[in-house]
C-alpha cells in the first residue's frame, strides 16, 4: 500500500482511508476507524476493482466522496487514470461499529465519473480545492495541470481549464498541493527537483523554486496557519521551509531522514508539528516552533505565578523555544510512503508502509500540554 488520506469531511470521528496496490488480487479502499477512547480499529473494506491505488484524496465538503489514482492496463500500456466515486451511505460517517464479519460483507465504491486523461497521460494526484463544496479538483497528469469542475452529484466532470510545462526533455509532474490561503486561488506542484506556484484564475506561473532540491522533489504542503509558508520533501533525504515571496534561499532545512523522504504535512492547529516520512521505514515528528505562527510560545499572565515559580518562568520566557525532533518512530520495517494527521483530532497520525502496515500515533502528552498550556 501506498495511499493514505484522513477523511477530509469527517470533524468527530478518527477516520483514514487507505488504498491497496495489490498485483494479483483486486484492489481495495480500507477504511479505518479509531476508537481513540478504547485504542480499537475497526475497519471496513471496499472494493476498487479498477486497479493498484497510486494516490486517494477525500472531498473537503462530502464525507461519501474520494477520488482515486489508479494503474489501468490495456493492450500492453500501463495508464494511471483517475476517478471520482462514492463509498456505500451506511459508511460515510465514522461508526464505531465494528461489522460482525468483515470479510463476507465487502462492498463495491460506486463509480461517479472518470477524469478523462486520454488527452493527457498519467494522472500522478488529484487535489481537492481545501475550502470548497467539493466541486472544484485538480488532477496533474504528466506534464498538464487540468482544473475540473463537478456537475450536479458529481457524476459528470468538465475540464473548466488546463496549463502545460513547457521546457525540455520528460517534464513529468510528481505531486502537487492546493493553498489554503489567496482564497484557494493558488497551488504548488512538483517536477523533478523545481517546485512551482500557479494561480488558479489564470493558470499562469507565479513563482519558482528551481533546484529546490538536490534529486526529485516528493511532496509539498502549504502551512495552514501561515499564508506564503510551503513544505518540500525529496529525494535528497531533506525536508525544506519556503517562504513563497522570497525563493532563493530555504527558511528551514531538516536532515534527520537517512533515505527519500516521501511525505511532509503541517499539523492543521498547530503548524509548529511537522510530520514526516520516509524510506529509510521512519517516521518523525518535528517541532519547527522558529518558523511556526506561535514562535515565541504563549505569554503567561504574571497573576498567575507564585514567586518561586515567577524566577523559573521569567528565566522561560528568556530563551526562545528551539527547533527540534520530539520523537522518532520506528514501528514500521519497510517505506513509509504516507503520513497524515487525523482530520478530527490534531494530536493523532497515521502512517503507512509499502508493506501494507498501518500504524496510528499520538503526540506525546507532554509536548501537547506544553503547546495548549
Amino acid at each position: 500500500a501506498r495511499a493514505l488520506t484522513p477523511q477530509t469531511a469527517e470533524t468527530d470521528a478518527i477516520r483514514f482511508l487507505v488504498g491497496t496496490q495489490s498485483l494479483r488480487y483486486d484492489n481495495q479502499i480500507h477504511i479505518i476507524d479509531f476508537d481513540d477512547e478504547n485504542n480499537i480499529i475497526n475497519k471496513n473494506v471496499l472494493l476498487h476493482q479498477v486497479g493498484e491505488i497510486w494516490h486517494i484524496s477525500t472531498s473537503p465538503a462530502d464525507k461519501g466522496v474520494l477520488a482515486t489514482c489508479y494503474n489501468k492496463t490495456s493492450d500492453t500500456k500501463v495508464m494511471t487514470c483517475a476517478a471520482v466515486w462514492r463509498m456505500p451511505k451506511e459508511l460515510e460517517s465514522g461508526s464505531h461499529e465494528s461489522p460482525d464479519d468483515s470479510s463476507s460483507n465487502t462492498q463495491t465504491l460506486e463509480l461517479l465519473c472518470h477524469l478523462d486523461n486520454t488527452a493527457h497521460g498519467n494522472m500522478a494526484c488529484v487535489m481537492w480545492e481545501p475550502m470548497g463544496d467539493g466541486k472544484k479538483i485538480i488532477s496533474l497528469a504528466d506534464n498538464n495541470i487540468l482544473l475540473w469542475d463537478l456537475e450536479e452529484s458529481s457524476a459528470k466532470a468538465v475540464l473548466s481549464s488546463s496549463t502545460a510545462l513547457e521546457g525540455k526533455g520528460q517534464l513529468k509532474f510528481t505531486s502537487g498541493r492546493w493553498s489554503p490561503h489567496h482564497n484557494c486561488t493558488q497551488i504548488a506542484t512538483a517536477n523533478d527537483t523545481t517546485v512551482r506556484g500557479w494561480d488558479t484564475r489564470s493558470m499562469r506561473q507565479i513563482y519558482c523554486i528551481e533546484n529546490a532540491h538536490g534529486q526529485l522533489v516528493r511532496d509539498l504542503d502549504f502551512n495552514p496557519n501561515k499564508q506564503y509558508y510551503l513544505a518540500s520533501c525529496g529525494d535528497d533525504c531533506k525536508v525544506k521551509f519556503w517562504d513563497t515571496r522570497n525563493v532563493t534561499e530555504p527558511v528551514k532545512t531538516l536532515e534527520e531522514h537517512s533515505h527519500w523522504v516521501w511525505n511532509v504535512r503541517y499539523n492543521h492547529s498547530h503548524d509548529q508539528l511537522i510530520l514526516t516520512g520516509s524510506s529509510d521505514s521512519r517516521v518523525i515528528l518535528s517541532n519547527m516552533v522558529s518558523i511556526s505562527s506561535e514562535p515565541f510560545g504563549h505569554m503567561v499572565d504574571d497573576d498567575e505565578l507564585s514567586d518561586q515559580e515567577d524566577q523559573h518562568q521569567e528565566e522561560k520566557i528568556k530563551e526562545p523555544l528551539q527547533d527540534s525532533v520530539i520523537a522518532t518512530y520506528e514501528e514500521h520495517e519497510d517505506s513509509v510512503y504516507a503520513v497524515e494527521w487525523s482530520s478530527a483530532d490534531p494530536w493523532l497520525f497515521a502512517s503507512l508502509s509499502y508493506d501494507g502496515r498501518l500504524v496510528i500515533n499520538r503526540v506525546p502528552r507532554a509536548l501537547k500540554y506544553h503547546i495548549l498550556l
